[in-house]
């Protein structure tokens, strides 16, 4: 890759990496493997950026579109349904109090844990990417049909779920 090619990567995956990574940590639910996912996306990238440069209208939407299908061709591995993550490594800088930021994040993260992964993939891009059901449709290489059922059973277990008082009296 020539030198332009390789700044114009570097200026778009430093603009990319946060979304990319809020999209993937809102669906895998670990840090950890968002970072992975999305760094596999970034290399995928990077191999055909001169083409992607040239040809792609919006280089986000690409990317957003690799990452889709690097996390479902992961899901259909036979050890992705073995390994669970079951704690973070612990921090030893001082962390500033946001506990009801962490327990509504929490309450999020239960709630869509429960969703089956077609439904949280469809909830994650119409509205945490913000994409249009047709998008999100071309996106799942489904029919729109799909990703209306999809989002309507989805949301009626996240209003189920998040309107469910809390286990210890608050």
């Amino acid at each position: 890759m020539n030198h332009d090619h390789e700044e114009t990567f570097r200026a778009f995956a430093e603009m990319a990496l946060p979304r990319l990574r809020r999209t993937a940590i809102a669906q895998v639910r670990d840090g950890h493997r968002a970072d992975d996912l999305v760094q596999a996306t970034l290399e995928k990238m990077y191999v055909a950026w001169p083409r992607i440069n040239r040809d792609a209208e919006d280089p986000h939407a690409y990317a957003r579109r690799v990452l889709v299908n690097t996390l479902i061709s992961e899901q259909r591995r036979h050890w992705w349904r073995r390994e669970i993550a079951t704690e973070d490594v612990a921090r030893t800088e001082p962390v500033p109090d946001r506990t009801a930021q962490v327990d509504l994040r929490r309450d999020l993260d239960d709630a869509l844990a429960q969703l089956a992964p077609r439904q949280r993939m469809t909830v994650i891009l119409r509205f945490v990417e913000d994409l249009s059901v047709a998008d999100t449709a071309a996106l799942m290489q489904c029919s729109e049909g799909t990703v209306k059922s999809a989002t309507n059973t989805a949301m009626t277990i996240l209003r189920e779920v998040l309107s469910e008082p809390v286990a210890n009296g608050q």
